[in-house]
Parts: structure tokens; sequence; C-alpha cells
């Protein structure tokens, strides 16, 4: 459970509604869209499960607003980067923090899988987009610049889904190490682990 029953008591709607989408978090990363269960996301909220239809109504709701909360997040962290210094660089770093939250990024390649299904793919596209958008709006990107830090973006999701970059942002694979490597445009060397940066958040 994410909270005693003695906190969730004193919890104002807002933090009870957030309580459940960090739960559905946790859910659907485990067990993506077609296996999580809005029982397993109350039991993880330490909630009932029809306070949970209560509050979303739909599993597909729920699901919804977990894809949602993933993109905020990212959203957040590249508008905070972008208020230190509106570059591609100092975007890239603020999303590497964000590479030792699985939980967020299975929700999003979820979220990607799922795009066949005509309620959740107009939203998981237009999020998508919008972070295309942001990203050239806050660097002053052109096209080819954000298209290209999208990809590197998408590449390090999926290799953070794996497991193959470790906490200290190192590789834990030998062409996980070339891959990182090539990122940053050295030459793999097998010698010293290529790392993202060297602390990942975890919180």
């Amino acid at each position: 459970m994410l909270e005693t029953s003695e906190r969730r008591s004193r919890m104002t709607a807002p933090e009870r509604h957030a309580q459940v989408v960090r739960a559905a978090v946790q859910a659907f990363a485990a067990g993506g869209y077609a296996g999580a269960t809005t029982e397993d996301v109350a039991r993880l909220a330490g909630v009932s499960q029809p306070y949970v239809i209560r509050i979303f109504g739909t599993k597909q709701a729920l699901f919804l607003a977990a894809v949602e909360h993933a993109c905020d997040r990212i959203e957040d962290r590249f508008r905070a980067a972008a208020a230190r210094d509106p570059s591609l660089h100092e975007l890239g770093e603020s999303f590497h923090e964000l590479l030792g939250q699985r939980e967020l990024l299975l929700t999003l390649l979820h979220g990607y899988a799922a795009s066949d299904d005509p309620t959740i793919g107009p939203v998981v596209r237009r999020r998508f987009g919008g972070v295309y958008d942001l990203v050239r709006e806050l660097s002053g990107s052109d096209a080819p610049a954000a298209a290209d830090f999208l990809a590197k973006g998408m590449l390090l999701t999926v290799l953070a889904a794996m497991q193959v970059i470790a906490t200290d942002g190192s590789g834990t694979e030998p062409w996980a190490v070339e891959v990182l490597n090539s990122l940053h445009g050295d030459e793999p060397d097998h010698e010293e682990p290529a790392r993202v940066r060297p602390h990942i958040s975890t919180e």
C-alpha cells in the first residue's frame, strides 16, 4: 500500500486522486493495459476497487490518467531544465534523471503499444506530439534536431525498460556500453563503461 489508512483519512480529494494515479503507474507498468486490473491499482493504493471506479469510471480512463501523468513528468522536467538553460543538452540531462524511474517509462511504452485502441491512440499521439512541440519551443531547435533528440530519448527509454542501464548510468551489457558510447559520439571503450550521467534519480 502507498499510504496508511490513518494518512488516507486526512488526505484531500486531489491527494487521493494523485495517490491512485501513482498506483496505476505501478500496476500498468507491471501488467500493461490488458494485464493490469482496477483491483491491482486499488490494492497498491490501499483503497477499495469500487472507490477506484468511482473516481475514474473505467480501467481505460485510469490507464489514460497514468499515461498523462508520465507525460506530465517529462514535460515538467523539460520546462525546469529550459529555465536553467534552453538547450537540447540541458533538456537531455533532465530526461536522464527519469531513466531510473522505470515504471514511468514502462507506462509510456504500454501506452504506445495500446495505440490501436480508438480512445487511447489519440491521447498517446497527442501527448507524444506535444513533447515534440515543447522540445522545439523550449530549445528553438529545428525539426531534424528535435527528431534526433526524441529518437535518442526513445532509445534510452527502451534500454532502461530492458534494464541494461545500471543505476549509475553505465551499460550492463557489452553491446549496451557501445550503444551508450555511440550516443555520446565516443569510440567504444570496453575498459571504462559508458555512463549516461554520474547518477540517475530513483525518486
